[in-house]
């Protein structure tokens, strides 16, 4: 692959910087050229021979893969393609000197260049998509199996940064288990349809190559052009109605946001006074041997940091999608889409393999549980002891026991309370709510959330 970069500052994407690379991107070009052309004969109006020819010329492999074997130059392309703004202009002219002569009309037939830009888009979206979802569905299975392993493993539930009151460390992971299955189903309703609506978004140009089929052929011909490709059927041409382009990128920010909190607990949880939580392959120091960093939740976060601000520039490229042919915000979002793409591949695979070695230490867990001395029941006891003593005597006896004093003796010292079981009342584990319920709620992956 000739790239500009290989990832050095970006490891999050090392790995799966191909999604979107140029040679991908060019490879989609070409897809969706031969795929007009196979439009167009499917429609009636172009002989199926000169299909074939485009088809066998252009390396075509079939609906949804992308062609092979064209042998385009990537570098020279780009060079090329800085006169007219965009790749597909020298693309076809290239795409032609391959092409035997009496095919070579039905090349890019009709079509602008948007056309077949979005569309190869569209195609690299479609695939990306897709892994995503498998790996958020590595994700669902292997915290389905980690909070079912610490279902009723008591720790503490922290707000605003301090301890508040009990959890469980499989409820905390049920947390996490619904953001990523309602990412999973944002992903689901994603849709990736072609684009074709030539110079202007009316089709006139179909029309009139269409001839005495004329609107009827052209009216078929994205329907036909959406299957070719391997991609939904278009409502309408979106060269100005960007929604197929803002919905996915906020479909993939959806998802990495999911993974960026549950690395964001992750790290939290791992630091070396906490230490709750480790990943089970931490990354050294090049100065301080004695540590475990936590990689993987490093890069995840990463990414959570970076993505929402490009969904941002999406939807103001959405917004200000001028005319009918966007003068810069159409190709503002090229490259923000392929940063999306691989940050959203990257990330989603990190966080698989995070879930799959995560490590919990009960001791570090039962530590910090105690670090308050019983003070994580307090609303516990406000409930239980307010209505015998009134609100401000159990305000004054917690805040005694906030200063030192045993809470147990406290509370046992108290008349009102001398029929409650004491060590019951303290017991976090005691008061832990519907912890237990949360994480048996969470079962297995439904199919459609596992694919």
């Amino acid at each position: 692959m000739t790239a500009i970069d290989e990832g050095l500052l970006s490891p999050v994407t090392v790995g799966h910087d191909d999604v979107a690379a140029d040679r991908a991107v060019l490879d989609a070009l070409v897809t969706a050229e031969a795929a007009l052309a196979r439009a167009w004969a499917a429609v009636g109006t172009a002989p199926a021979a000169a299909a074939d020819e485009i088809s066998r010329a252009l390396g075509w492999q079939g609906p949804g893969r992308l062609a092979q074997g064209h042998s385009v130059d990537v570098t020279a392309l780009a060079a090329a393609s800085v006169s007219g703004g965009n790749p597909v202009i020298p693309l076809v002219a290239r795409l032609k000197e391959r092409v035997p002569e009496a095919a070579r009309a039905w090349v890019h037939r009709g079509a602008t260049s948007q056309d077949i830009l979005d569309t190869a888009i569209m195609l690299l979206a479609r695939a990306v998509v897709d892994t995503v979802k498998a790996s958020l569905a590595e994700v669902d299975a292997a915290l389905v199996v980690f909070a079912r392993a610490h279902r009723d493993e008591v720790g503490a539930a922290r707000t605003l940064t301090q301890h508040a009151v009990p959890t469980t460390i499989g409820a905390r992971a049920a947390t996490w288990l619904h953001g990523i299955r309602r990412a999973v189903q944002r992903l689901q309703t994603v849709q990736t349809p072609a684009q074709l609506g030539g110079a202007g978004g009316t089709l006139a140009a179909f029309v009139q190559i269409a001839g005495d089929s004329g609107a009827d052929a052209a009216a078929a011909l994205p329907a036909a052009f959406a299957r070719e490709a391997g991609l939904d059927v278009p409502a309408a041409p979106w060269h100005v109605t960007r929604w197929p382009v803002t919905e996915l990128g906020d479909a993939l920010v959806q998802a990495i946001d999911a993974v960026g909190k549950m690395a964001t607990d992750v790290a939290t949880l791992g630091r070396t006074e906490i230490g709750e939580l480790t990943e089970s392959r931490g990354g050294g120091s090049s100065a301080m041997p004695q540590k475990q960093n936590p990689v993987a939740s490093v890069l995840i976060r990463s990414a959570a940091l970076r993505a929402p601000q490009l969904a941002a520039t999406l939807h103001l490229a959405s917004a200000l999608a001028a005319d009918e042919r966007p003068d810069g915000a159409w190709h503002a979002e090229w490259p923000t889409l392929r940063d999306l793409l691989r940050l959203a591949a990257g990330a989603t695979a990190h966080a698989a393999a995070l879930v799959g070695g995560l490590q919990v230490h009960p001791d570090a867990v039962s530590r910090n549980l105690g670090l308050t001395r019983g003070l994580i029941v307090s609303e516990r006891l406000s409930l239980v002891l307010a209505p015998r003593i009134g609100k401000d005597a159990v305000a004054r006896l917690v805040a005694e026991a906030a200063a030192g004093a045993d809470l147990a003796v406290l509370v046992a010292a108290l008349p009102e309370a001398s029929d409650l079981d004491v060590h019951r009342l303290l017991d976090p584990a005691q008061y832990t709510g519907l912890a237990g319920r949360l994480v048996d709620a969470v079962g297995d992956p439904s199919p459609e959330e596992s694919q």
